[in-house]
Parts: structure tokens; sequence; C-alpha cells
């Protein structure tokens, strides 16, 4: 007959994960008390193999999430390394590919127009300079806002608009990625007709105070249907980017072609020079 301590070492090399201890029972036996934990999780020990394997996976996941960012967008065509005879016919094959590419935006900005439906009908009702001074200082004094970011007016900037008027009079609208004063009285115009409030004040370069009216009624849809979602309007913000940052290389490719036709107009082509 085998002792008790063999038999307990004999299952406790069967038990890998937990532990065991020696108490008391309430009877004043000793007895074992076991406490489970759940196993480790195994990793398989990388060689380079499998590391250069799982660094493939992480690149092609990497490649399909980008596949759609315009900013990955080239001329469809087998990237040739082409030599040019001149700077005139590479600047031109470069305003070519260029103009192909905006072209190529404008049309993929047309798939995220929405049409323009009615807003909410608000009658107008003048405001005194007294109002609109003390709706101005109560809105810098507040510190509820609305970002209006990168992705423009959308369905979300108009629904935080009346989630903040449940309990205020006014609210402030910051615009941060603003362009001037004009784009400011163009986000003014477009989040007044969206959400039925009054522009009241402008302060400093990227801020509007809106007041929601004095018979302001909260619409059960909050979100207008004549938005883009927050994904659309992040997408069609990254295509926006794209066609500034192409026109801009196209103005500043064209100054240099005709930088290029002066340089030659006075001193002649330099190639020839050579030859």
């Amino acid at each position: 007959q085998n002792p008790a301590w063999l038999l307990f070492w004999e299952w406790r090399r069967s038990f890998s994960h937990g532990s065991v201890s020696l108490v008391l029972s309430p009877e004043g036996k000793p007895k074992f008390e076991v406490h489970e934990i759940e196993p480790p999780k195994k990793e398989k020990w990388k060689t380079k193999k499998r590391l250069k394997l799982q660094r493939k996976r992480e690149k092609q996941r990497r490649k399909a999430a980008n596949k759609n960012d315009p900013r990955r967008i080239r001329i469809k065509g087998k990237k040739i390394n082409q030599r040019f005879a001149n700077a005139e016919e590479r600047i031109k094959f470069k305003l070519e590919n260029a103009r192909k590419k905006e072209a190529f935006l404008i049309k993929k900005l047309k798939s995220y127009e929405v049409p323009r439906a009615e807003g909410p009908t608000v009658e107008p009702h003048p405001l005194t300079g007294e109002e609109r001074h003390y709706m101005k200082k109560t809105a810098q004094k507040r510190s509820n806002y609305v970002p209006v970011g990168r992705r423009g007016v959308f369905g979300g900037v108009i629904l935080n608009m009346h989630l903040h008027w449940k309990r205020h009079e006014t609210v402030k609208v910051i615009c941060k990625p603003c362009r001037g004063e004009g784009q400011l009285q163009e986000y003014a115009a477009e989040i007044g007709r969206l959400s039925g409030g009054i522009p009241v004040a402008f302060l400093g370069d990227d801020s509007i105070v809106f007041y929601r009216g004095r018979d302001y009624v909260r619409p059960k849809v909050m979100s207008p249907v004549d938005t883009l979602s927050k994904k659309r309007a992040l997408e069609k913000s990254k295509f926006e980017q794209s066609l500034e940052s192409v026109r801009r290389f196209i103005a500043i490719s064209e100054k240099e072609l005709e930088l290029y036709f002066r340089h030659v107009s006075l001193y002649g082509d330099p190639h020839s020079r050579y030859a």
C-alpha cells in the first residue's frame, strides 16, 4: 500500500495549473484544498520564417485597409520608369496624369452629393442689439459648444446642437479647419438652414453663436435626412483634401512650365548645348 504523500505527489504531477494547500476541516481533520486557475495561452516560439510571414500578413492587411484611400489613388496601368528627353516632356507628362486624377476625384465626389431637402421653417423675428449682446456674452461664459471638424457639416453636428438646445438657449459652433471668413459664412448659412437656428454673432475667425429661437420645438428626427453620415463625411473630406492637393500641384506645374518656356526663349534650349 502506497503512503499518502506518494499518492498526493502522483496526483500533483497531473495538476499543472493551480495551487494546493493543506487546511483543517470543520471536524478538525487535515485535508487538501485545490485552487484551479486557467492555463496560460501558449505562444509558439517565433522563428525567422514565422516572423517574416506574420509581417507579410500585417502588411497585406494594412494595404487592403488603405485600398480606397484617395492619397493612394494613381492612374491605372503599369508604373514605368520613363526617361524624358527634356524638362518640358517630364512636366507635361506629370500634368497629364494630374489632370486625369483631378477628373477622377471630381467624379468620385459627385457620388457624395445629397439632394437638398427643406429644413425646418423658422418664423423670422428680429432681435434687438441688446438681445444679441446678451446672447453673445452668455455663450462666451458658458462652456457648451459643438465642434465642426474635417468632416464639415454632417448629421452629427445638427444632432449635437439640438441636444444642447434642450438646456441652453444658445450654442457655440467652433469650426477648426476654417479657410477664412468666407467659409465661416457658408457654414453659418448651411447650419442655420438645417437646424433652424439663428446666427447671432461671430467670435473670432472660427466660432459662431446660434440662438434656438423663441418658439423652439425640438424635432422628432434631430439628424436631417439631407446630410451625410459620419463615415461618409470622413470619406468625402479625404477626397476633397486630395483634390485640393492635386489642384495645387497642377498650378505649380503650370508655373514651372511657363518658367521653362521663358528660360528657353531667353537662353535657348539647355540640352542643345551638349548635343
